[in-house]
């Protein structure tokens, strides 16, 4: 096939470095037919390919083969500044990675007070396409807030409330927990506006007294302790990539 380069690394090899598993688990893919190179469907395991230039689909999804670029979850904690270095000599985020040797780089940012997922890479234009309005990708929250929600405030978000700054509407509402002076909610929004979360519940009586961010896109913050991070990789960065185009 003409995929195949000889002087190249084993197919299954590359897909294991990507993400996608031990070797024998990305034999098993490649015999599904779920890898494509350059475009064409691979069943041989013997294919052998140039990572720094063939270009490989999982499932559809494209496959990251640059092993200098990394994506990192990170679950902030609460008190910590969004920066990888503050001049005011606040906690910032340069303490969670100074562990990495690349040069990161934070995708949009959480308030002080907010916890949860924020997303960490040296891929430039991943990070330039997930932070680009165009792209609407999702990010969802969950918030700790003032009083008992009623179960109508859902369509009002959904329908949009006005804040100083322009409209805003909830792709997603949940009530998780209902209590007689203060709730628990998710919701979902694709808006990337300063403080939105915090504003709009606000703006409906519902003052946040807690605010974490659970997924970014298909990436979610799932048992990942604070203060910790994890490389994401694989099928979660395939769609990932796929959520902006790429």
């Amino acid at each position: 096939m003409s995929a195949h380069d000889p002087a190249g690394v084993r197919l299954q090899k590359v897909l294991a470095q990507a993400g996608y598993g031990s070797r024998r688990a990305c034999e098993q893919i490649i015999a599904a037919g779920r890898v494509t190179v350059d475009g064409e469907q691979v069943r041989e395991l013997g294919v052998r390919v140039d990572p720094r230039s063939a270009v490989i689909h999982v499932d559809g999804l494209r496959v990251q083969l640059d092993d200098a670029v990394v994506t990192l979850a990170l679950h902030k904690p609460a008190g910590v500044h969004s920066t990888m270095s503050d001049p005011q000599g606040r906690p910032d985020l340069s303490a969670f990675v100074a562990d990495r040797t690349e040069r990161l780089y934070h995708v949009g940012r959480l308030d002080a007070e907010t916890e949860g997922l924020l997303l960490l890479t040296n891929d430039g234009e991943l990070a330039h396409r997930l932070m680009h309005p165009s792209y609407e990708v999702p990010k969802t929250y969950v918030a700790t807030v003032e009083g008992r929600v009623a179960r109508g405030l859902g369509r009002t978000l959904a329908d949009g409330v006005e804040l100083e700054d322009g409209p805003v509407r909830v792709d997603r509402f949940t009530i998780v927990e209902a209590m007689p002076r203060s709730s628990i909610v998710e919701l979902t929004i694709h808006e990337g506006r300063n403080h939105i979360v915090r504003r709009l519940l606000a703006e409906v009586g519902h003052p946040v007294t807690r605010l974490v961010r659970t997924a970014v896109g298909p990436v979610r913050l799932g048992h990942l302790r604070p203060g910790r991070t994890r490389v994401v990789e694989g099928t979660e960065l395939g769609r990932l990539m796929a959520a902006v185009g790429l």
